[in-house]
């Protein structure tokens, strides 16, 4: 539980870094409430991390009634984090770090995206749209990114008007970029590879698979659907850098495999996040030469 709460203090701070220093000299706004909030600030001056308090406690009162406890408790958690931090990185908006807006906005949505990805992956929130997101999403069955997105096109609209078409532009750039790698964030970044073989010699390619790159296989039973020829697909998952031994490896045993290469976001489990197999012990005095077709010699 500590942990985890440490963890979302960690990626309030890294957004409010973001937004201080990135948005808010070049004029650019992020989405939901804490854009609404970076509006008035920069017609008025009011604090925005005040702002983005004030502005979430009607959002927090209507969570109470139709969301429960449960969830309002994390999201007042978030919100008076996310808005304290807010106010104490506002010094960062004095350093003008950057001077081009485009960089601004690419850099900014990057490093807030990584802030929103730890607090969401952790299942925090920082309040605001995510709120009525998940209200309409409760009640109507709704698309809750459908809804959030609805909302902050309309505050690109405000910021268009006030601010002039060139800054609208560059403020839904580096939104795009924020939920992009918030995204990734959450699925994510350890990615590995899923391997699906089809062949006539999975045996033998599982072999070479096991002893020459020291990874688990399964085998899933099969059947044609025209030929009804019932056969083992090897399915395994590997680290990027080992799909080239993967590729060699049916290659040599049968050219003429069907292999299917799919992206996996997050592996679990043994192997990866917990102790695989002592792969060495299998492999000694046991690791097997990749069989070569006849026609290769």
């Amino acid at each position: 539980m500590l942990e985890r709460y440490g963890l979302i203090v960690l990626g309030c701070l890294i957004s409010s870094c973001a937004i201080n220093l990135f948005y808010v000299p070049a004029n650019l706004l992020t989405g939901g409430v804490t854009g609404i909030s970076m509006i008035v600030l920069f017609l008025w001056g009011l604090p925005l991390g005040v702002q983005t308090f004030v502005y979430n406690i009607p959002l927090l009162i209507a969570a109470y009634i139709f969301l429960g406890k449960r969830y309002l408790r994390d999201v007042i958690v978030g919100t008076v984090i996310f808005s304290v931090c807010l106010d104490l990185t506002q010094y960062l908006s004095e350093l003008h770090l950057v001077s081009d807006v485009m960089l601004s906005s690419i850099f900014g949505g990057v490093f807030c995206g990584i802030g929103y990805g730890i607090v969401f992956r952790n299942d925090g929130s920082t309040g605001g749209f995510d709120i009525i997101g998940a209200i309409v999403k409760k009640y109507y069955s709704f698309d809750m990114g459908a809804v959030i997105f609805s909302f902050n096109c309309m505050i690109m609209v405000v910021a268009g008007c006030l601010f002039g078409v060139t800054q609208a532009l560059f403020t839904l750039i580096g939104m795009f970029v924020s939920a992009s790698v918030t995204d990734k964030v959450i699925a994510g970044i350890n990615h590995r590879k899923a391997v699906m073989i089809v062949s006539n010699k999975a045996e033998e390619i599982a072999d070479g698979i096991i002893y020459e790159v020291g990874r688990g296989v399964t085998f899933v039973h099969s059947q044609g659907a025209y030929t009804r020829t019932e056969r083992d697909i090897v399915f395994v998952v590997v680290k990027t850098t080992q799909i080239a031994k993967i590729k060699n490896i049916v290659d040599a045993v049968d050219r003429f495999a069907f292999m299917i290469i799919m992206s996996a976001n997050e592996v679990m489990g043994r192997g990866f996040t917990l102790p695989g197999r002592e792969i060495e012990k299998i492999r000694q005095g046991r690791k097997k030469p990749v069989a070569i077709d006849e026609d290769e010699e």
